[in-house]
């Protein structure tokens, strides 16, 4: 609903530069995913890799938007593509953030720059505060108030040993979002498309944060769904970009080489 619902706002509002778009460049690490666009803007997402084993048979695929088969074609193609591939999912949510870039930049949108979406948290109020994702930096800064934690995660290993006491299943959500005053999700969520039920069983009046190297797409669906603040990423030096993600790049190192935090408040 989130992806679909934008890329439908997009087409409304910006039909004229989407339909001039292509895709100039492409990388697709093993945790990250860059494009590069015609008009030089770009775009990132986590990568999300299929269960299925790549070599069988059946997963053969040389069509549209596979190996050799991506870049010089048009961006409006790639979106309206339908096919059950997380890779292809992943890269649909980088070209959406890279279209997003400049729009959020030319728009009237309340940014604010370098900052982590944390500050924006009351950290001495005594709630109950959920992450979606396991956001070790987070998970240590709340852990240390005097909050109730939770930490919704489908793999208890991504956690450290001493922060496994917060792990709630992923399939618990429904569980505890009800009841929490403090949401904060991963941009992950948009690229495997879970998100529509996270915020769904969120209540409304809850202080509800999207962020990640993901979530950088146009921000109004995500606002008239509940979320109050985006934390996405600003590419500052997009010549190093392309070389981070090939080389095994994750957030951190973005942010350490090539790219700056910013907020985009409702």
């Amino acid at each position: 609903m989130i992806i679909e619902k934008t890329f439908d706002l997009l087409k409304l509002r910006y039909r004229n530069i989407l339909d001039q778009l292509t895709i100039s460049d492409v990388r697709i690490g093993i945790y990250l995913t860059a494009v590069r666009l015609s008009d030089n803007s770009n775009g990132i997402s986590a990568t999300i890799i299929d269960d299925q084993p790549f070599c069988a048979k059946s997963n053969r695929d040389f069509g549209a938007f596979t190996p050799l088969k991506i870049i010089g074609q048009k961006v409006l193609d790639l979106l309206e593509i339908k096919r059950d591939s997380t890779l292809l999912l992943s890269l649909q949510l980088a070209v959406l953030n890279a279209i997003s870039s400049k729009l959020i930049s030319a728009e009237n949108y309340t940014i604010a720059e370098e900052i982590d979406p944390i500050h924006f948290v009351d950290l001495n109020s005594g709630k109950t505060i959920t992450v979606v994702g396991a956001f070790h930096s987070y998970i240590r800064k709340i852990s240390e108030t005097g909050n109730k934690l939770n930490v919704l995660e489908l793999n208890e290993a991504a956690l450290p040993p001493e922060y496994r006491k917060f792990y709630v299943p992923a399939d618990e959500y429904k569980r505890v979002l009800p009841s929490s005053d403090i949401v904060i999700i991963t941009g992950q969520t948009l690229v495997n498309k879970s998100i529509d039920d996270l915020l769904q069983a969120i209540s409304p009046g809850t202080q509800v944060i999207v962020t990640g190297p993901s979530a950088g797409i146009l921000p109004d669906i995500l606002f008239e769904n509940k979320v109050n603040i985006i934390g996405a990423v600003r590419i500052t030096k997009p010549e190093v970009l392309f070389n981070i993600v090939s080389e095994g790049g994750t957030g951190y190192h973005l942010f350490e080489y090539c790219a700056q935090k910013i907020c985009i408040l409702k």
